[in-house]
């Protein structure tokens, strides 16, 4: 299945450089772009697009009225709305989940990040920047329990000491290049090391990777 996108930015050199990025992806094509929050409720609903990449401060409608028009909880038939801006406040990250987003993305998060956030839309995933979750678990998650370095608890898989390494960075928010670099790994090595960290510790995504970090005490 190819992933069909809609680009809303009021800015042309940034729907530029997301669509040269989107387009290279296998299995994804930009099948519209618009310059307002207007337009882009219109086109999302003429074309069905399956993901809506929107900024946040847009004319007309800004990304947030754009995501309740398309994703919040009247509409009948919602689209995904990823909700991709260079503004990390806590209360536009509320407010986009509230409003039906399926993700939110730093513009400076990385070409990575971006395509990975439309594949779990499209999964019926969300995927956040890892820096906004870290700033978000931390005032979610109570006191630190006694740290468990190299096991999880109840039905998990032990990890070893390299994946907890993998896991402590991944809930500090950083990405896989700095991780590799801190670890002295190959990109690709790092990638396998999330891989068969999900499966072990039944986590979908690198969010509840970092939630399960924060959560059992591993980071503090």
């Amino acid at each position: 299945m190819t992933i069909r996108i809609l680009l809303a930015d009021d800015q042309q050199a940034i729907r530029g450089a997301f669509r040269i990025l989107l387009d290279a992806q296998p299995d994804m094509t930009v099948v519209a772009e618009a310059a307002d929050g207007i337009s882009a409720v219109e086109q999302a609903r003429h074309l069905r697009p399956d993901v809506v990449l929107a900024d946040i401060r847009m004319p007309g409608l800004d990304g947030l009225e754009v995501t309740r028009a398309l994703a919040g909880p009247d509409v009948a038939e919602p689209v995904r709305v990823v909700v991709v801006t260079t503004f990390d406040l806590d209360e536009y990250v509320h407010t986009a989940l509230r409003n039906g987003a399926s993700g939110f993305l730093l513009k400076r998060s990385g070409p990575a990040l971006l395509a990975e956030a439309v594949r779990a839309a499209v999964a019926g995933d969300t995927l956040i920047s890892p820096q906004v979750t870290v700033r978000l678990l931390r005032q979610l998650t109570p006191a630190p329990r006694t740290r468990t370095a190299t096991k999880t608890t109840g039905p998990y898989e032990p990890l070893t000491e390299r994946e907890s390494a993998v896991v402590e960075r991944v809930a500090r928010g950083e990405t896989n290049a700095e991780i590799a670099a801190a670890l002295t790994l190959a990109p690709g090595t790092v990638k396998n090391h999330l891989a068969v960290i999900q499966r072990k510790l039944n986590a979908r995504n690198r969010v509840a990777v970092a939630v399960w970090a924060w959560d059992t005490g591993l980071v503090s």
